[in-house]
């Protein structure tokens, strides 16, 4: 997700930094060529993966392939020092509270005063994300949830904090819009906010009433599109592009977050979704 996003402000002709975590193993190429977990390009292959998987993504992240020339890519041990230059940072890592909250702290050391951090989650909850900062930090900190693909998914959700200064939010409301050719929104930092609370609601029963009813995944794909006015991936093929892990991640949050709620039910992965989880894990 990191990497698409890159993209698209690459798109729009702003220079970015991407950086991922190092490798904790050499592949069997890095092997046989003789590289080290020290080697640059091995401590960069997991950044370099995500532009090459951007480059070659269908449908493409880039409007062209030569604005991939903006993102420079690097890793979160070597050049962390680096966003000391940044505007906007953007933490875009796995649907984790705990790991999130390890990197922001992290950032928070070597950003510059005033720069603004932002976390793209599904739905976790952004003051949450902060609270162990300090005031100036959470003062520059929002939730900035962009979609997937971001450069074909018009929304871009804003959920500014009680602490979060309005002119920060309003100046990441005006690049999304003027700038990335977002649709904004501004959500509340509540469970998944809009577009998840909604959506993940209705996949899950959409998922209910195909167990109980008997429907094969082509038949909900086929009554879930375009005859419904929705996307054509439907619900599965939608499912593949967002990743069931991150599905599994928005529903524990909901089944956490949502204890009185009359549908908490209906917040649990069915077990077969759960079965596809575990084997791809594995």
């Amino acid at each position: 997700m990191g990497a698409q996003i890159a993209a698209h402000f690459a798109n729009a002709c702003v220079p970015c930094l991407l950086l991922d975590i190092i490798p904790k193993e050499l592949t069997p190429d890095e092997q046989a060529k003789g590289l080290t977990l020290d080697s640059p390009p091995v401590r960069n292959r997991l950044a370099r993966a995500g532009m090459d998987a951007a480059v070659k993504s269908r449908p493409a992240a880039f409007f062209v392939p030569e604005a991939a020339r903006l993102i420079t890519i690097g890793n979160l041990e070597d050049d962390l020092g680096q966003l000391k230059d940044c505007d906007w940072i953007i933490e875009a890592v796995m649907e984790d509270l705990a790991v999130k909250c390890s990197l922001l702290e992290r950032i928070q050391a070597v950003r510059s005063p005033g720069a603004i951090v932002s976390s793209n989650t599904s739905g976790i909850s952004i003051s949450s994300l902060s609270a162990g900062c300090h005031e100036e930090f959470r003062r520059h900190f929002l939730g900035t949830h962009f979609f997937n693909p971001p450069r074909y998914l018009h929304l871009l959700e804003i959920i500014p904090t009680a602490e979060t200064l309005p002119e920060v939010a309003d100046a990441i409301s005006r690049f999304g819009d003027q700038v990335l050719g977002k649709g904004i929104v501004v959500a509340k930092d509540t469970p998944n906010f809009i577009a998840n609370r909604i959506g993940v609601f209705t996949t899950l029963n959409v998922l209910r009433i195909m167990q109980e009813d008997g429907y094969s995944i082509e038949e909900i794909d086929t009554l879930t599109g375009t005859v419904l006015g929705m996307p054509k991936s439907a619900t599965f093929r939608t499912l593949d592009i967002v990743g069931l892990d991150v599905l599994a991640h928005v529903v524990k949050n909901l089944r956490e977050s949502l204890p009185q709620d009359e549908w908490h039910a209906l917040f649990h992965i069915p077990g077969f979704v759960e079965q596809m989880i575990h084997e791809n894990a594995r």
